[in-house]
């Protein structure tokens, strides 16, 4: 049922995170809205890279999920735009 290649592997780590930020926000900062909570993370940088580093947990997840399920190629593509989404979360924490 599971794809095995590379561009969906891409595809999954780049969305995955975007779920991790939803629950990110859920569990810190739920007493703000949507749009709230965006403006506080644009104007808190330490929060922002916070928020990402915590997203990453679940390309872990999948990561895990697809190595354990020998779909090499996913994994890869999962690896690739988690190691994407880290330089972003280190170039922040270094610009800010």
């Amino acid at each position: 049922m599971l794809k095995d290649n590379t561009k969906y592997g891409v595809v999954l780590g780049f969305l995955a995170p975007l779920i991790g930020m939803f629950v990110f926000y859920k569990w810190k900062l739920s007493v703000l809205s949507f749009k709230e909570f965006f403006q506080f993370i644009l104007m808190e940088k330490k929060m922002l890279t916070s928020m990402i580093t915590f997203s990453l947990l679940a390309n872990a997840i999948i990561f895990t999920l697809f190595i354990n399920t020998d779909k090499d190629h996913t994994a890869k593509g999962i690896f690739i735009s988690t190691c994407v989404w880290a330089v972003l979360a280190i170039v922040l924490k270094i610009m800010y």
